[in-house]
């Protein structure tokens, strides 16, 4: 039995709870913003309102605190949104024992002191302080994973061995798990795709959308391999099986599909998903002015195109 505390309460992190206590860890569930969920999560039936599940009775819920990371873990889980990370990094110098740590969260970071765009683990390591980071990434859908649906992920460190021993704390049977040495390439992929997921939702029906879909995967590698990652990382469950989950079934694509109709991104966003975060477009305001100017926008057309719609606000238009 090891001893896991989950930061970051949301869909991915409740979710994420099922497998470790499956492998009979000692789990510990917290929360650093919305004290309300952790409120409702810790109520009797631990019901999830995001999950529409009950969370097991094993699961220990706690408030965030600077005395949780005084505590020993074996594996610290950072399941925050990405405008989260600056808040754990912060908070991880408080930590008084050595121990991994494993971040779900997807998203990159333009630095304005580098001018460099960030992975989320090279955004915790940036600084004094050092940390032992695994990423897990893949095509993984929250409700699913809470209902014990079969689902795949794949989990990547400089040193591969690594990332199998947290493989070995975790998979299930219903929870399988791949390795990659190339963490680079894995966080640039799971943080792309959102923004290709959003472009093939917005195609006038299958036969666009497929075409997009192959485009999406080229740009894709050109990209990965810009950013210093490995090309075969776009075909695996990082890449390829992450835009396929989140085209057919995210909210990136459903925003995609009000672009297609020639609605502009404020308009849609205001009168249509007014509650829902959109990680593609959230991407695309972080990081887009930076690929506009520093990338060669001849290689990448259809990001250029949603950028540049997002940005201004105006109606999509694909170059196909």
């Amino acid at each position: 039995m090891k001893k896991i505390l989950i930061i970051g309460a949301g869909a991915m992190g409740a979710a994420f709870t099922f497998p470790c206590l499956d492998n009979k860890h000692r789990v510990t569930l917290t929360e650093p913003y919305n004290f309300k969920l952790i409120k409702k999560i810790s109520s009797k039936h631990r019901f999830h309102p995001s999950l529409k599940i009950n969370l097991s009775k094993k699961l220990i819920v706690k408030r965030f605190s600077i005395g949780l990371l005084e505590e020993k873990w074996d594996l610290i889980v950072i399941a925050v949104s990405s405008n989260g990370i600056d808040l754990i990094k912060r908070n991880l110098m408080y930590l008084k024992f050595k121990t991994q740590i494993l971040i779900l969260t997807k998203g990159l970071k333009f630095d304005i002191k580098t001018k460099k765009i960030l992975t989320m683990s090279e955004q915790l390591n940036e600084g004094v302080n050092k940390f032992d980071v695994s990423v897990l990434k893949g095509p993984c859908l929250a409700k699913e994973l809470a209902r014990k649906v079969k689902s795949s992920t794949i989990i990547a460190n400089k040193n591969i061995n690594k990332a199998k021993s947290l493989g070995d704390l975790i998979s299930t049977s219903y929870y399988k798990i791949e390795f990659s040495n190339d963490v680079k390439g894995v966080e640039i992929c799971s943080a792309i795709k959102n923004i290709y997921s959003m472009l093939i939702g917005a195609g006038e029906g299958h036969n666009t959308s497929s075409s997009i879909f192959t485009k999406s995967i080229n740009e894709m590698v050109y990209l990965t391999r810009y950013f210093k990652g490995k090309e075969k990382t776009v075909y695996s469950l990082a890449g390829m099986g992450d835009l396929y989950v989140s085209a057919v079934g995210g909210r990136n694509s459903k925003m995609g599909e009000f672009l297609g109709k020639g609605f502009t991104f404020n308009y849609a966003k205001k009168n249509f998903m007014s509650k829902d975060t959109i990680e593609g477009a959230e991407l695309v305001f972080e990081i887009g002015r930076h690929i506009l100017k520093k990338v060669n926008k001849k290689k990448i057309p259809l990001m250029v195109d949603l950028i540049k719609s997002i940005l201004k606000n105006k109606k999509l238009s694909i170059r196909l």
